[in-house]
């Protein structure tokens, strides 16, 4: 993959964040980490204590099960939009003109949701990859083939 000089890449999951920007050419990028942020997330069955509700038919006795609320996966919506707001931020004070984001589907999914009019129109890549837990070497040699 060509990423631009000066290009910010953001590479996300659900519970970690980093900032990255090629400091090299679109020939020979060289990343350069600028920030990151991460928050541990606990498993639902920590985070919800009461047992899933139940409701009685509007006719007869009948019940039925509510599922329970998956805490886990709200968590890491709830980050994700936190890391978009981020990039909005950074996006509003001039900071990139070019940006590629590496997340897994779903972190992909929910940072598209929440991006802004001005991150939209400098987003160049959006790669559907987990390198959260990657060295910056490695995501560079990983972009570098994509």
């Amino acid at each position: 993959m060509n990423i631009p000089h000066k290009a910010l890449i953001l590479v996300a999951d659900g519970q970690r964040y980093a900032f990255l920007r090629n400091e090299g050419t679109i020939a020979e990028p060289r990343l350069v980490l600028e920030d990151q942020g991460e928050r541990p997330s606990q498993p639902t069955h920590i985070q919800g204590t009461d047992e899933p509700g139940s409701t009685f038919a509007s006719v007869g006795a009948r019940r039925s099960s509510m599922e329970q609320t998956d805490f886990h996966r709200l968590d890491k919506e709830q980050f994700a939009g936190e890391t978009a707001a981020l990039l909005n931020r950074r996006a509003a004070d001039g900071d990139f003109d070019r940006l590629v984001v590496v997340a897994p589907p779903q972190t992909l999914a929910e940072l598209r949701r929440r991006y802004d009019k001005t991150v939209t129109g400098r987003l160049v890549a959006e790669i559907d990859k987990d390198l959260t837990n990657h060295k910056v070497d490695d995501i560079e040699a990983i972009l570098g083939r994509a």
